[in-house]
């Protein structure tokens, strides 16, 4: 018997020129490099540029995608973009990329699920490919989340970046089993309880100056340590497998002591776990497919190899989805 399948056949990243170390940003903000790294583990992030809205992002991480993975636009049935900063209420930043890329074609839309926004979109865009309603597709994650922020608080400033990354999948065929190739499950859950945790008080897009993150940050690593180690289980149970078939951990960069805490659980050593949060703080719905698309890059990934997404962001949101390769 065989099935559809998913199947990441390129990857595409974009981050902006500027990049801001923690010693610059202690010149305007009461803070440290030493504080920052110790509760976080980013050293820096980077900002966009004054005219920079999320789909300059979004297209330009979303053509090298393309390119990598060797198809025209024209080939697109669908585009699915996560974001919280879109570059304006309406239309979809989606659209925005659709016609820049000149897919005249097939669908294109916002999906909205803050820093689980990428495994979200990827799971649309899964379930679209696997009934047979898409062939090829774009996911993307792209955030100006400097747009959003209070710069005079620390506590919430130091944390984020800017930036965009994509894949495209291709409908593939597979036997069925954990041992196919391509998306084998994804596993989205919220529980708006948790809303007033993190949130944006007001706005209504990335081109406005209204409304900035507001977060509780002692709930939302409680709450992520262990709804991310019960989605963790749900995704290789639902497969048949166990922490020792995961090739590659590529979780959210949100926070280093996070990060490790879901290695740990794995038991998963250091260098089997893909850490950008250093290098580009937490990029919310960017964050997971700029890391897949920098591992794509270098070659640490090798086809076969089992990869782990997990990501919990406001709402509370929170998911995971298991990639072979």
């Amino acid at each position: 018997m065989t099935v559809r399948r998913a199947r990441i056949s390129g990857c595409g990243a974009y981050l902006p020129a500027r990049q801001v170390t923690n010693d610059e940003l202690a010149l305007s903000v009461d803070t440290s490099d030493e504080w920052i790294v110790q509760r976080t583990g980013i050293k820096s992030r980077h900002l966009a540029a004054e005219d920079e809205l999320t789909s300059d992002m979004a297209l330009a991480s979303a053509r090298l995608a393309l390119e990598q993975a060797g198809l025209d636009p024209a080939d697109l049935d669908l585009i699915v973009l996560a974001t919280t900063t879109p570059d304006n209420t309406f239309p979809a930043t989606a659209v925005r990329v659709q016609a820049e890329l000149g897919m005249n074609n097939g669908m294109a839309f916002d999906v909205q699920a803050v820093c689980s926004g990428f495994v979200y979109a990827l799971a649309v865009a899964n379930n679209f490919i696997i009934t047979g309603q898409a062939q090829n597709a774009l996911v993307i994650g792209a955030e100006a989340f400097s747009r959003i922020l209070d710069w005079e608080d620390r506590s919430t400033c130091v944390l984020f970046g800017d930036g965009a990354g994509s894949v495209v999948l291709r409908a593939d065929e597979g036997r069925g089993t954990s041992d196919d190739r391509g998306v084998l499950s994804t596993h989205l859950h919220s529980d708006g309880r948790y809303q007033d945790a993190l949130y944006v008080d007001g706005g209504v897009g990335a081109t406005g100056t209204i409304g900035h993150v507001r977060m509780q940050g002692r709930e939302v690593f409680r709450f992520a340590v262990n709804k991310l180690a019960e989605v963790v289980d749900e995704a290789l149970d639902a497969n048949g497998l166990t922490a020792k078939d995961v090739r590659w951990l590529v979780p959210h960069q949100a926070n280093r002591r996070i990060i490790d805490a879901m290695a740990k659980k794995l038991d998963l050593p250091p260098e089997r776990v893909v850490y950008t949060v250093e290098r580009h703080a937490n990029t919310s719905a960017a964050s997971i497919p700029l890391a897949l698309a920098e591992v794509a890059a270098d070659g640490r990934v090798e086809e076969g190899d089992l990869l782990l997404l997990e990501a919990m962001g406001g709402g509370f949101t929170w998911g995971s989805a298991l990639v072979r390769w």
